[in-house]
């Protein structure tokens, strides 16, 4: 570069420093006299659900029991799905849905479905509504979202007619949203809130596991029973400003990401049958990629809302400086883009250790911030929707949350959808919540999984001529 370009380029450079000095603020002052100050969603509380039986939980030698009882699967099957689970990052007390423990995973009834899904609604609502105060008439607006369940009537009618919920109250049901329907149930939630003042909602998000368990071969299809457990979370929120002194937290910003219109995103996660007939929910190669790039097109939109002015300049700056990178909003963090500038925790969606990792080094973040995903990971699996909830659970156990703290939350679901928001932290938090029982002994000294050391054999090549019925194994010496 020329002497003659290099001072055209700081010439450009100075211009583009004083307009950002001036339009950022005079937009944000704009805004601040001409925007709807009222316009807010405060969340009151949030209960997640852990089911209440010691039957329910399923570790390493359970999981392999009931991976047994699938006759179809040959050798090679099952050290697929063997070393799945020991590498998945999931421990040995998260929890299957009651069908599955009792056998049933091939032939699930309609009453097992409604079963599965009355235990996780009515035991956090109930828990939900004491714990606040609301009484279930003063709810204005209610979604519950479960995407693989859609009886008639909806899943929703059912807890407006268990707690005899005014006639007014609008209610929606979601399904097949993904694991990120918890953002969406929130936006809509959110939206509600600007045509009604002083109202109150309240979101129900959980999956549907019991009736979906696949029963057939394909590995693709098989991964799904590996990381999904039982789990789910209820939250209340309102726009009340008179309940502010109540809430928990405020919602700052929320961006909603939809990369369903290229078909490699559309496929790569999505519920189809083998060619056997045996319905399932197939993950490929593919979703890691779909993932990359609706963030990509998400974080575009939501950095410049969460970041400082001068971040954001710094980050321009930079990059008219080195040129156009291949994944600007990502490679910028290796070009020192400095996120925890707008936010201080980090919730992501616990959807696979994967995920987690994928998250963690496009964004630069520490074991510190990327702990609360693992060990919800580790303790409670992939909760599809209600997943986040655990992960936020985790942070106000261990006391991180202090009041005026942001917490990035970042979840991803079929689609391919990307949903991602901002939340303020209203006050300090420690309710130890769903992680009473459990959350001294995490993080624990390792996330190795015992089944490494116990039947580490199951991957030794020499070993490839067995045959799956000629296998004895802990369980079986026992009975």
């Amino acid at each position: 570069m020329d002497l003659k370009s290099m001072n055209n380029m700081d010439l450009f450079m100075s211009t583009i420093f004083i307009l950002f000095l001036v339009v950022v603020p005079l937009l944000k002052l704009l805004d601040w006299l001409f925007g709807d100050r009222d316009d807010c969603c405060y969340m009151l509380n949030y209960e997640c659900y852990k089911p209440a039986a010691e039957s329910r939980k399923v570790g390493t030698e359970s999981s392999c029991r009931v991976v047994l009882r699938n006759k179809k699967l040959g050798w090679e099957e099952y050290k697929f799905l063997l070393q799945t689970m020991v590498s998945s990052g999931i421990g040995e007390e998260t929890y299957s849905p009651q069908n599955v423990i009792d056998g049933k995973e091939e032939n699930p009834d309609l009453s097992d479905s409604i079963e599965e899904m009355d235990d996780i609604f009515f035991s956090t609502l109930d828990q939900l509504f004491a714990k606040s105060g609301i009484s279930p008439q003063e709810i204005d607006v209610l979604v519950v979202n479960v995407s693989l369940l859609s009886p008639e009537p909806s899943l929703s009618a059912r807890i407006v007619n268990r707690y005899k919920m005014r006639p007014d109250i609008k209610s929606y049901n979601l399904s097949g949203m993904g694991c990120s329907a918890s953002l969406i149930a929130i936006d809509l939630v959110r939206q509600f809130f600007k045509v009604q003042k002083r109202a109150l909602g309240v979101v129900v998000s959980t999956e549907s596991l019991g009736p979906n368990w696949y029963c057939g071969k394909e590995k693709s299809m098989m991964l799904s029973n590996c990381l999904f457990r039982s789990g789910g979370c209820s939250m209340l929120f309102t726009n009340n400003p008179d309940l502010k002194h109540l809430a928990n937290f405020k919602l700052k910003t929320l961006v909603r990401t939809h990369f369903g219109s290229n078909d490699e995103a559309y496929e790569c996660c999505i519920q189809v049958e083998d060619d056997n007939g045996y319905r399932g929910f197939r993950l490929t190669k593919k979703l890691t990629k779909a993932a990359a790039k609706a963030f990509i097109i998400n974080l575009k939109v939501l950095l410049p809302k969460i970041l400082p002015p001068w971040e954001i300049l710094r980050y321009v700056l930079v990059s008219l400086r080195w040129g156009k990178q291949k994944n600007p909003m990502l490679e910028a963090v290796g070009q020192g883009l400095n996120l925890k500038s707008g936010v201080e925790h980090f919730c992501i969606h616990p959807g696979g250790r994967a995920v987690i990792d994928g998250v963690g080094k496009s964004l630069g973040l520490s074991e510190y911030d990327l702990e609360p995903a693992r060990m919800t990971l580790h303790r409670f699996g992939n909760t599809s929707a209600g997943g986040l909830w655990y992960v936020l659970g985790y942070m106000e156990a261990k006391k991180r949350l202090k009041k005026g703290d942001r917490i990035f939350m970042i979840s991803f679901g079929a689609g391919f959808k990307c949903n991602n928001c901002v939340w303020e932290v209203m006050r300090d938090l420690d309710d130890p919540n769903v992680w009473a029982d459990c959350v001294d002994r995490y993080p624990p000294k390792t996330l190795v999984n015992p089944f490494t050391h116990k039947y580490g054999w199951i991957n030794a090549e020499y070993l490839s001529f067995f045959r799956l019925e000629d296998c004895v194994f802990a369980w079986d010496m026992e009975k």
